[in-house]
């Protein structure tokens, strides 16, 4: 799951925010740049696509061009804790975010459950993306978010809750940013599990493995395969607040992915920097 050029400034800026004790700092390099304005006008756009006479026609190309994507990626993606998920789909689920595809893992986990696709909350800024990676932001199941507050409770706070009542899951990251094959869970943005105490939904957390190969797959990297951990649901309590779910939901999903992260690779999660900690490099650090 390489897309991309070289990502040894991206490793670079993994080390310093490490350093900093900045877990939720962007790191990649060339990412879009947007004020509140331009956040504003790229979301309408999105919206108004929905609308227009050819967006039925170009998602359904988008749709075909991702489902060849899984398919290519599908012998790399194996599931454990299956009997964790709920009866009906309409829950919010949380993942580790550390690759432009590492939605690929939820993806097939929601096709096979399911029999659908998850809707995947994007920041504004990846719709100004150029190419077919814009198309894909623009015409799939996505709702974007950004740091409007007014547009957070009504727009998407609505888009939200209709999707979820629909019976479709909802894919948030909570780390925020992505931080390339990083190996290890990060702390969460409380966002997510507002949304889920507000709408009253349960949160599904996930935590993604990775396993060496010694496969190349670029001059950078070898392939990777993947183990999505399905953790239990987290449900808010109906006696206590919107704001107290929130933080204690945040609390408990972390838990069970750092309590995973330490199944799966055998070792106490700390946030020292180590070269295993990026998946699959092959080059020095």
């Amino acid at each position: 799951m390489i897309i991309g050029g070289s990502k040894a400034k991206v490793i670079e800026n993994i080390k310093r925010a490490i350093a900093e004790n900045d877990l939720n700092r962007k790191v990649e390099e060339g990412d879009a740049k947007l004020d509140e304005e331009g956040e504003r006008k790229i979301i309408e756009q999105f919206y108004g696509l929905r609308k227009s006479k050819t967006f039925r026609l170009k998602k359904a190309a988008m749709q075909k061009m991702a489902d060849a994507q899984l398919l290519a990626y599908d012998r790399l993606i194996s599931f454990d804790g299956l009997e964790n998920l709920p009866r009906t789909g309409r829950f919010i689920i949380t993942s580790n975010h550390f690759n432009p595809l590492d939605n690929l893992c939820i993806k097939k986990l929601i096709k096979k459950a399911y029999r659908d696709e998850p809707y995947i909350v994007i920041q504004a800024t990846n719709l100004a993306a150029e190419g077919v990676i814009g198309d894909l932001f623009n015409y799939l199941n996505h709702i974007p978010v950004c740091k409007s507050a007014n547009y957070i409770r009504g727009e998407f706070m609505k888009r939200m809750g209709q999707t979820l009542n629909a019976g479709h899951p909802v894919l948030i990251y909570p780390e925020e940013e992505m931080w390339f094959n990083y190996r290890k869970p990060r702390p969460n943005k409380r966002g997510a599990f507002y949304f889920a105490a507000e709408l009253e939904a349960p949160i599904v957390p996930c935590f993604v493995e990775i396993l060496d190969t010694k496969k190349p797959d670029n001059d950078e990297f070898f392939e990777s395969k993947y183990i999505l951990h399905i953790l239990p649901a987290i449900y808010p309590d109906e006696n206590k607040s919107v704001r107290q779910n929130s933080i204690e939901m945040c609390a408990k999903d972390y838990e069970l992915k750092k309590a995973a992260y330490e199944k799966a690779y055998k070792k106490k999660l700390d946030y020292s920097f180590e070269k295993d900690d990026i998946a699959n490099w092959r080059g020095e650090l």
